[in-house]
């Protein structure tokens, strides 16, 4: 065991994490830095409304990503030695993103102009928009497939830098809360687009030979993965804007404010998750038993780690909680101590989900997703209105725990009964 963890030390992987980890943790912690200032100037209300319309932003962005954050890393990284591939893949997705961008943006103009519960806040949902044309840009899945995680740390402490000033500089008085989505829109923009000239510019990627048929393959070809991933992004982000809808903007204040401190993990999780997938991928075409190996190693290390420390937020959650200057501090402190419970059973579930994908099983994971995620839209719109915030933490405590055992058992005969 000790020669393991020294081998896991020593690795050139650990150095690429610690450059990719800089990056991600300065992206964690920058939003906590402005949160408190955001609170006292704005409000809860005013931030559970900054908080529906970022849930909104980034639901949207999974049309425009269309799954190349899974399937494009995975294309990557098993052509990573071929240019001509690597161009034909960057230019084939970023077409096809440029398309469903187009799309997106006509349909959520139409939303945000003549649905109600949208129109009425329709000036912070257009400028909440700028993060889905940032995410469009964003490079990061390229990066990824190719393992540079020097250059994802580059783009990502850049568009917190500019986020973190804006909001200092321009957020003053309470009506100001319509501008924090665009802030953070605009330094995503900025960021992003230097790496994806970089990118272009590195490997010498050119759109003038686009083919009409590469694109149309790539959007049949990665639909059913695009279709999961609509599900998996509902369960993730609509409970903000179901608990404003049933309970107002000062619930959705309370919630925010709790998931603010959980997501550092849940984010960390699924970074974590895109670091190690690309290699898991690569692994598993050529030997499923060192794949194994590499997967029980790293994911059991990064699991531990994600317990440690989730019994330190529950032993400190008042303190914590005192940090963003809420109102209902005892409240929200007592919902933190049950939330986290939900990064435990995601340190699993996503190492888990690394398999499933990595072993083809794309079917199995889509039908899971979208069956979990209707259970768990249906229960939170069924007991959100009469138990509030505490009813979402326990359907999304439940239904993690339901997704965890059907991915095990979905992998369990091919890999690990085989492996031992």
């Amino acid at each position: 065991m000790k020669q393991r963890i020294q081998s896991v030390l020593r690795s050139e992987l650990l150095k690429k994490f610690s450059i990719y980890g800089f990056g991600q943790g300065f992206n964690l912690i920058t939003p906590l830095l402005v949160i408190p200032y955001i609170v006292s100037v704005c409000g809860e209300e005013g931030y559970g409304k900054i908080g529906v319309g970022m849930a909104l932003a980034f639901f949207i962005m999974v049309f425009v990503d269309y799954g190349s954050d899974i399937f494009g890393v995975k294309q990557v990284a098993v052509h990573r030695n071929d240019r001509n591939q690597l161009q034909n893949i960057f230019t084939t997705t970023y077409t096809a993103k440029l398309i469903l961008l187009i799309l997106m943006a006509v349909i959520s103009g139409f939303c945000f102009c003549f649905i109600p519960y949208f129109s009425k806040e329709k000036a912070l949902f257009f400028m909440s928009f700028t993060m889905v044309v940032g995410q469009f840009v964003n490079p990061t899945w390229f990066l990824q497939g190719v393992e540079n995680f020097k250059w994802i740390t580059i783009l990502n402490v850049l568009s917190k830098i500019v986020y973190l000033a804006g909001v200092f500089i321009f957020i003053r008085k309470p009506e100001d809360y319509v501008y924090s989505n665009l802030i953070w829109g605009l330094g995503m923009i900025f960021a992003n687009g230097i790496v994806w000239l970089y990118i272009v510019k590195h490997f010498s990627i050119s759109f003038r030979h686009i083919k009409s048929g590469e694109v149309r393959k790539l959007l049949n070809e990665n639909f059913s993965l695009f279709f999961s991933q609509i599900f998996v992004s509902l369960q993730m982000y609509s409970p903000i804007v179901l608990i404003s809808f049933f309970g107002g903007n000062i619930m959705a204040g309370q919630y925010k404010i709790v998931d603010q401190i959980i997501v550092i993990f849940k984010t960390y999780i699924l970074l974590f998750f895109n670091f190690v997938y690309p290699r898991i991928c690569y692994l598993l075409e050529t030997s499923k038993k060192e794949a194994l190996r590499f997967w029980k190693r790293y994911n059991g290390m990064n699991f531990a780690f994600v317990v440690i420390s989730m019994i330190v937020i529950a032993l400190f959650s008042f303190q914590l909680v005192s940090y963003f200057n809420p109102k209902g501090i005892v409240e929200i402190s007592n919902l933190l101590k049950i939330a986290v419970f939900i990064p435990i059973l995601q340190g699993i579930t996503i190492p888990l989900k690394q398999l499933v994908l990595g072993s083809n099983k794309q079917k199995e994971y889509v039908r899971t997703t979208t069956t979990i995620t209707l259970i768990s839209l249906a229960l939170i719109i069924i007991i959100t209105p009469f138990y509030h915030v505490l009813g979402v933490l326990w359907v999304l405590l439940i239904t993690e725990f339901i997704t965890m055992v059907i991915f095990y058992l979905t992998i369990k005969k091919d890999l690990f009964l085989r492996s031992s």
